[in-house]
């Protein structure tokens, strides 16, 4: 008979107060101002036409179109979500984020350089300041942005959902049309660094940001951090930045949020009859429990329809976890093998410069590669 193969991907965490001593806590250092809210991502394209049609088809709402920047909102309040500027080469250029009434943004301007930015770059008035990630991204600070009216969306069909134990719909059925998915807001961005010390260190200082979960390697080392806004006793998205050790100075994904999981299989149908590249979803992430569908846009780069995050409040304790590729999603397909770095010889000629500048240690590379090549649990 052939053995039973379904795995559990359940990681072992701890609150960060019961953490064991070999574990390394991720240092939290003063906070320079407060985030508020993931704003808007910032591309250069070679070609913008691709990026439009994908945008559309992804469900952002286009606000604005010409053969040089192309700019996108959601069905939310924010003015903008996307930029897209026609350039040399498809990259993508920094994350802008709004900053709380009370951080002080000449702080950034005398503590670390950063420039202030002419009102006529900004997509919806107000002021702001850029500055440079240790990896040379840009990032922009941004405050007094003005609101836009919220679109129209469909009533969710989650709160009428019929279980096994609760029968709320009756005499009604569900309907929904087949439409991209309309995302509401923007919701988090995952950056992957090489430093992954000295990145967490920057964002959390600059952004002021609270890490919700932090993964580490077998040696105890953190290298994985999920962190959210520190909105008091308002609840926020369980992670707003994830910020990942790796080998490579890159943006993993982005992700914006839609309706209820109808939105997010409507979405898919969509985009695939479209002709879009899927990557991976429907599932369930482990640590934020967001269902989720991945896709690519035209260029490669990756998007993430999500809904039904976990939120919390500031009081919520960090909480640490070994940090396995297997521990990403709770049920769904495998995650696809284009999420881990390619195994040839151009990865391993870059992972040999790495190694001769010191930017990262023989034996840190062996602990991720562990970590992504561990095996999934079995179903006890």
């Amino acid at each position: 008979m052939k053995a039973f193969t379904a795995v559990l991907r359940q990681p072992e965490s701890a609150p960060e107060s019961r953490l064991p001593a070999d574990v390394q806590r991720l240092p939290r250092p003063p906070a320079l101002g407060r985030a508020i809210e993931l704003a808007f991502l910032r591309w250069e394209k070679r070609r913008l036409a691709p990026t439009e049609r994908f945008w559309r088809d992804f469900g952002f709402h286009i606000v604005s179109s010409t053969p040089q920047r192309l700019m996108a909102r959601g069905a939310g309040s924010a003015p903008c979500i996307a930029i897209a500027e026609a350039g040399r080469r498809d990259r993508f250029v920094g994350p802008a984020f709004l900053m709380s009434a009370d951080t002080d943004l000449h702080r950034y301007v005398e503590l670390m350089g950063a420039r202030w930015l002419p009102v006529c770059r900004l997509p919806a008035g107000g002021r702001g300041v850029e500055l440079c990630d240790p990896s040379g991204r840009s990032v922009w600070l941004l405050q007094d942005q003005r609101r836009v009216e919220p679109r129209p969306l469909r009533e969710a069909v989650t709160p009428s959902t019929n279980t096994a134990q609760d029968r709320p719909r009756v005499n009604r059925t569900v309907r929904t049309p087949i439409e991209p998915a309309r995302v509401v807001r923007l919701g988090h961005v995952v950056l992957q660094t090489i430093d992954f010390a000295r990145m967490t260190e920057w964002y959390l200082s600059v952004l002021g940001l609270i890490p919700t979960d932090v993964q580490y390697l077998a040696d105890g080392s953190p290298c994985l951090a999920f962190c959210r806004l520190d909105l008091g006793n308002q609840p926020a998205d369980h992670h707003t930045l994830v910020i990942v050790g790796g080998i490579e100075e890159k943006v993993e994904h982005s992700a914006y949020e839609v309706l209820d999981l109808d939105a997010l299989g409507q979405g898919q149908q969509v985009l695939s009859a479209q002709g879009h590249r899927h990557m991976w979803g429907i599932g369930r992430h482990l640590l934020g429990s967001q269902l989720f569908d991945y896709w690519s846009d035209p260029d490669g780069f990756e998007y993430e329809h999500y809904t039904d995050g976990d939120v919390f409040t500031s009081a919520f304790e960090t909480a640490y976890s070994p940090l396995e590729f297997g521990g990403i999603w709770a049920w769904g397909a495998d995650a696809p093998a284009s999420m881990k770095p390619r195994k040839n010889l151009q990865t391993l000629f870059h992972v040999l410069k790495l190694v001769r500048r010191k930017a990262i240690t023989p034996q840190r590379l062996k602990l991720m590669s562990a970590a992504l090549d561990a095996p999934a649990r079995p179903w006890l």
